[in-house]
């Protein structure tokens, strides 16, 4: 099997991964690109025994380390976001929120994760205690739901609000959504791509964060609507059913740049 089909399955979930370590698209795909022209001069890098995933993000990181370090004390000529993301990436502890996004949001076991920092399993295991403690001590937001189905609709206000924060209000359908984001402007939006009157949860949700700067985390049983690579991809992506670890960190996360 040739390197392009072993990597090709694995690069909308490593792209994904990628903008939500870097916060921004085009950083995590500068990286990811820089990650497979590196494994295309080396194709060798596949073989040591991993399987191809836990290789490619293994490779990823090797490029991300080097990237950190170089930008580290740089001048910052890029956008209002992106000098944001920097400067806290700068005041946090990278190892442990990657420890964290790789095992709770990328499904690696401690084991797995380890092999793709080069750490020791224990070591990965306190590094993803310590991120999940500073997730909850993040400041309470302001967080609208955009989601017509109310069983899951009530599970994402229960994890919400049990981590301190206040939901402003669930919407049904993409008129709704933007009523109460008018109403209440919020800090943070979970929306669903499909609604109850057929409308899009993805264009609520990009119609609300052109008028307010807040992330978004889409919550979806189609993530293969928005990882096709043909329009801008959301950081943030929960795939239904989801286990509330993964939503209390990607809520965390989305906090993290758009405070």
């Amino acid at each position: 099997m040739s390197v392009t089909d072993q990597v090709a399955p694995h690069l909308p979930l490593l792209r994904r991964y990628a903008r939500a370590l870097t916060g921004t698209q085009s950083r995590g795909d500068a990286c990811v690109r820089a990650a497979l022209e590196a494994l295309l001069a080396h194709p060798g890098a596949l073989a040591g025994g991993e399987p191809p995933r836990v290789a490619l993000y293994r490779l990823f990181h090797a490029i991300w380390s080097g990237v950190v370090r170089l930008g580290e004390g740089a001048p910052v000529t890029s956008s209002g976001i992106e000098r944001n993301v920097q400067a806290r990436l700068q005041h946090m502890t990278p190892l442990s929120r990657q420890a964290l996004l790789l095992t709770a949001l990328e499904g690696f076991s401690c084991r797995e994760a380890a092999v793709i920092l080069g750490r020791q399993g224990s070591e990965v295991e306190a590094l993803v205690a310590a991120a999940r403690d500073e997730v909850l001590r993040r400041p309470s937001a302001r967080i609208l739901i955009i989601e017509d189905e109310p069983v899951i609709a009530l599970d994402l206000e229960s994890i919400v609000r049990g981590l301190g924060h206040e939901v402003t209000s669930v919407a049904r359908t993409h008129r709704e959504a933007i009523a109460a984001a008018e109403a209440h402007p919020p800090g943070l939006v979970l929306a669903d791509i499909q609604l109850a009157d057929r409308s899009s949860g993805i264009d609520a949700a990009h119609d609300i964060a052109a008028a307010f700067p807040v992330p978004v985390i889409f919550v979806t049983a189609f993530p293969e609507r928005l990882l096709t690579g043909e329009r801008p991809e959301p950081a943030f992506l929960i795939t239904k059913p989801f286990d509330p670890d993964i939503v209390r960190t990607a809520i965390g996360q989305a906090l993290f740049f758009g405070e």
